[in-house]
């Protein structure tokens, strides 16, 4: 289990990977190799899991901690034999194995990867971390919130200052809001299923999954909600692709463009950004039920495989095309209704992706800027007079969300008018001023997906 959980944070610090892509294909050596050999089962493999997201999401605390117990800078010491103390801290602080069997499986863990001289090291660092708890040690390496509100809950929450200090802006102020929403992302997220519109149903997902095992989602009639350990693939539908994998946040997106106000025809849609394809599935059963067709497309070809893979057996007309949004190859006022959930720093699925906090950096937001922007413009010639534009992205941040908006309404010559889109999630609570919507992890229980609806005036 520990091997695996160190393979996968090598991994990720190496390659730039992924944990959710990573870890899934080890689990199933693991399981494998458990079946030849015995001894490994459901709980190892809950326990592998947990070593991972859990030192990956509380990293900066830990970063903080290790650092107090070395005699040097922490950029000194090496990256394997840092996440191998990174893998101890978190057994010793953020899980309820006993400190002695913490101390020693880690130290064990180093002999192996790393050598009897370093695991010497590591079982001297390991022993400092256990004179205090997780609380000792905040009291200890965390500044008082008085003195510098932003390196506190950096510190405390694990997440670095400038994206606590965007997140903070973002929500407006108050404490109380900012740690809710931090508290939020490092907490693991529920697995939700989207039953794909004519295609499934929740009554049969919830009757597949068990009383005991799935809940009805909290606010798009098509969610079910898995409890913890569920796992999607033992269900037909998601296998026959019937069903997915799908936040409620990225639902409600769909479902919310899906039904905005439209005078006149309403017969050809647009996914213009549409990889790795959960959004255009969702628009494609949405559109065959109303007779309208759906062009999906993506830049990057393999992520438009992915698109054709989520779309298959989609009883409605659609296609899927690899091209740039851009620099479009259909022709301007061709669409009904268009979405575009633009490329984005990430910042509103931090629960999901926690190596994606310490991977960006301020500077990644002027990176996105030009991009989302021009993906924006287009997006508005796409739609005809009177169609409707979706614009949508997984960040809070404001440089992402109503700035673009503003911005390409402003200056870049298109005309278009916000459309309110909060009656469309009328059953979801704080939703904010308006016109736009941003749902948040610790309020709704979504990722922090952002939405604004225009419609095309001239």
């Amino acid at each position: 289990m520990r091997i695996l959980a160190f393979e996968a944070l090598r991994a990720v610090d190496e390659r730039d990977a992924y944990a959710n892509l990573v870890l899934p294909p080890l689990l199933r050596k693991a399981r494998e190799k458990g079946k030849e050999q015995g001894g490994f089962d459901a709980r190892d493999a809950a326990l592998a899991t947990e070593l991972v997201y859990g030192t990956l999401r509380r990293q900066g605390t830990y970063d903080a901690i290790i650092a107090a117990c070395v005699d040097r800078p922490l950029r000194e010491v090496d990256p394997p034999v840092l996440d191998v103390l990174s893998l101890g801290a978190h057994q010793l602080l953020g899980t309820r194995i006993p400190p002695h069997a913490a101390v020693s499986a880690s130290v064990e863990l180093a002999r192996v990867v790393l050598g009897d001289g370093r695991a010497k090291f590591v079982n001297a660092v390991l022993r400092r971390i256990t004179a205090h708890d997780l609380d000792g040690w905040l009291e200890k390496v965390a500044p008082p919130y008085e003195d510098d509100p932003e390196e506190h809950l950096s510190v405390v929450h694990s997440h670095p200052r400038w994206i606590v200090s965007a997140l903070w802006d973002a929500l407006g102020g108050g404490r109380a809001g900012i740690e809710d929403l931090l508290d939020a992302d490092n907490e693991r997220p529920e697995v939700t299923l989207v039953a794909r519109p004519g295609r499934a149903t929740t009554e049969e997902l919830l009757a597949a999954a068990g009383e005991e095992s799935a809940l009805p989602g909290r606010w798009s009639p098509y969610a079910v909600r898995l409890a913890e350990g569920g796992e999607p693939g033992a269900l037909d539908a998601v296998r026959e692709g019937r069903a997915g994998v799908q936040d409620e946040g990225s639902q409600l997106v769909a479902l919310a463009l899906a039904n905005a106000p439209l005078e006149g025809p309403d017969g050809r849609w647009l996914d213009g950004c549409a990889g790795p394809g959960g959004k255009a599935a969702m628009l494609g059963a949405l559109a065959a039920q109303r007779g309208a067709a759906l062009l999906a497309s993506e830049k990057q070809p393999h992520r438009a495989r992915l698109v054709e893979r989520a779309l298959a057996g989609n009883p409605g007309p659609y296609q899927v095309i690899a091209a740039d949004g851009t620099r479009p190859p259909w022709r301007e006022g061709t669409f009904d209704r268009v979405l575009v959930d633009v490329p984005c720093t990430g910042l509103g699925a931090l629960r999901r992706r926690p190596e994606a906090r310490w991977r960006r950096r301020p500077e990644d937001l002027a990176g996105f800027a030009p991009l989302q922007r021009d993906l924006l413009r287009e997006a508005l010639r796409a739609v005809r007079v009177g169609g409707v534009v979706g614009y949508a992205t997984c960040s809070p941040h404001p440089a992402e969300t109503r700035a673009v908006v503003e911005d390409v309404l402003k200056r870049q010559g298109v005309a278009a008018e916000w459309i309110d889109a909060r009656p469309l999630m009328q059953q979801v609570p704080a939703l904010g001023e308006g016109p736009d919507v941003q749902l948040w992890p610790h309020l709704h229980g979504t990722d922090a997906m952002y939405l604004a609806l225009l419609r095309r005036t001239a």
